[in-house]
């Protein structure tokens, strides 16, 4: 009996929570930022954020504060802000699922920024292989040093 009840209250509990956790625990606001604003507005805040945590003076010298930036950009108030903050968070799936195109976005665009360093490397280091291999003949004499004309040798002064 005893047995019987425990799982009777276990299966009612777990219902409760189930329902409780799709159940909307705030109505939306009647300005509601749509969704994929809200989530370019977030994606923004966070490269903001990261700037001014790598140079404290980068959105300073260019005059930026970050909040009225992004009220100005999205023509969006703090009210209308806060009060849809508010309304995704209160559904966790829906602001998780905010937060996770958001960290793609980042993943991507830093998947970006690598490769074009790596590539960026590279041509350096096949530069400089270049000009080493260059000096390595000229040394040991199977390549005579390059005569520049007088038009590149003033350019060089």
């Amino acid at each position: 009996m005893i047995g019987s009840f425990k799982r009777t209250s276990c299966f009612f509990i777990l219902i409760m929570v189930i329902v409780s956790c799709a159940e909307k625990v705030i109505e939306p606001p009647e300005n509601l930022i749509p969704k994929e604003k809200m989530t370019n507005i977030l994606y923004d805040l966070a490269i903001l954020n990261a700037a001014e945590s790598t140079d404290p003076n980068a959105l300073k010298n260019h005059h930026i504060e970050t909040m009225p930036y992004l009220f100005e950009k999205y023509t969006i108030d703090s009210v209308q802000f806060s009060q849809s903050d508010l309304y995704y968070a209160s559904l966790p799936l829906e602001y998780e699922g905010i937060y996770e195109a958001i960290e793609a976005r980042l993943e991507k665009e830093k998947k970006v920024f690598d490769d074009a360093r790596k590539e960026k490397t590279e041509k350096a280091r096949k530069r400089a292989d270049k000009v080493r291999d260059s000096l390595k003949k000229v040394a040991s004499g199977k390549t005579k040093p390059p005569v520049l004309s007088k038009k590149e040798s003033n350019s060089q002064e």
